[in-house]
């Protein structure tokens, strides 16, 4: 994308799977990274503060105009734990896509976990981890994040 800002210390890993909007601004320390297969897009407008991390084993899709706050983790992949006689780094990764809708805010130092989907103009609070799929214009907060309210209550 175009007018694209990456601060001091960003670091993107297989950039080829990795697609970015224009106006996106990515706070610096942040990694981002991709995966061998699978994608990252990140939509235009969107703003992600430092020090966060997204993992795209298993593809991250973030919308447009979406803001991301500092030091948040968004995790597509987890080994397999059912195989008792390997350890569990030795077991395959289960990968899971994590989508997050257009408008939607995330608070510092959220964790949203393989497969979730957070819905258009979603409101994550600080320090949440997101376990579900949440629908759209909603706030959720704390762990596990759980619905508070409607935003237009």
């Amino acid at each position: 994308g175009s007018n694209v800002i990456l601060e001091g210390g960003v670091r993107v890993f297989h950039p080829e799977t990795i697609t970015l909007g224009d106006n996106v601004y990515i706070g610096h320390d942040t990694h981002l990274k991709g995966y061998y297969r699978n994608e990252m897009k990140i939509g235009s407008g969107t703003w992600i503060g430092q020090n966060c991390f997204f993992h795209s084993a298993g593809n991250i899709q973030i919308g447009r105009c979406v803001g991301i706050g500092p030091h948040v983790k968004i995790l597509t992949s987890a080994h397999d734990d059912r195989d008792q006689g390997v350890p569990v780094m030795h077991n395959r990764l289960l990968s899971q896509a994590v989508q997050i809708g257009d408008g939607a805010d995330i608070g510092v130092g959220s964790i949203l976990l393989p497969g979730v989907s957070i819905g258009e103009g979603a409101i994550i609070g600080a320090g949440s981890v997101v376990t579900k799929s949440l629908p759209p214009n909603t706030v959720y907060a704390g762990i596990p994040a759980k619905f508070l309210r409607m935003r237009h209550e």
